[in-house]
């Protein structure tokens, strides 16, 4: 079913493209935090790979495609080094690099979603690694650049969440035997488009009701 919803060239073009955004991410951040060229290289092949391989490990799929494609492995050091030389240009397009983003969380939380089921998976596990799929790369960028994840900070818009109803209606057309490629480019756009309206008005999480340190944050911002 993964295979019969595009082309193999159009899946792989679509790959490559949410594998170059996602690296650019991580190079702009590798620049943010000072580090060297390797640094940057590594960040980006780990933004850009991170989720796919540890949905591919965790399913059987080995070697990981990311090792017998080397488009899948040369893609994230080409974003490298265009940040490594330009990333004041790069950082000036910095909105357009967020809806590239966008663009890439969808696809792969749908793509990650039906490629766990067409291994076996039961479709919450399915959709659980469409998810790891498309965040899990952020994930491992922060945590080596030494941030706490944006996946978990408060102050930061929705970014879980978007991949999160595409995975699930990835899930819900499997589960009526309506995943086709209308219906995948449906889920696609839905979390595209909840991603951009999440950055645009800011939207976030909810914390945990009457929360000890609400009190201690309302002092310190007006003490700000």
């Amino acid at each position: 079913m993964f295979q019969e919803l595009f082309t193999p060239s159009v899946q792989h073009s679509l790959d490559l493209v949410g594998i170059f955004v996602f690296a650019i991410s991580g190079a702009l951040l590798a620049v943010r935090k000072n580090f060297d060229v390797f640094g940057i290289a590594v960040l980006a092949e780990v933004t850009a790979l991170g989720g796919g391989l540890f949905r591919d490990l965790i399913i059987g799929a080995v070697p990981p495609a990311a090792f017998t494609d080397l488009g899948y492995f040369t893609t994230p050091l080409i974003a490298a080094a265009l940040v490594f030389f330009l990333h004041p240009e790069v950082e000036r397009i910095q909105g357009a690099v967020n809806a590239f983003d966008a663009a890439g969380l969808g696809l792969f939380c749908v793509t990650g979603t039906t490629k766990a089921y067409d291994y076996g998976l039961g479709l919450t596990a399915s959709a659980a690694l469409g998810l790891a799929t498309a965040v899990g790369g952020g994930v491992l960028r922060d945590v080596l650049a030494n941030e706490v994840p944006s996946l978990l900070r408060w102050d930061r818009d929705l970014y879980a969440v978007p991949a999160i109803v595409g995975a699930a209606m990835v899930a819900l057309c499997l589960r009526f035997d309506a995943l086709n490629a209308l219906t995948s480019g449906i889920a696609v756009v839905t979390a595209f488009t909840l991603r951009l309206l999440a950055m645009h008005f800011h939207w976030r999480a909810p914390r945990a009701w009457h929360r000890s340190s609400a009190k201690a944050e309302e002092k310190s911002e007006a003490a700000a």
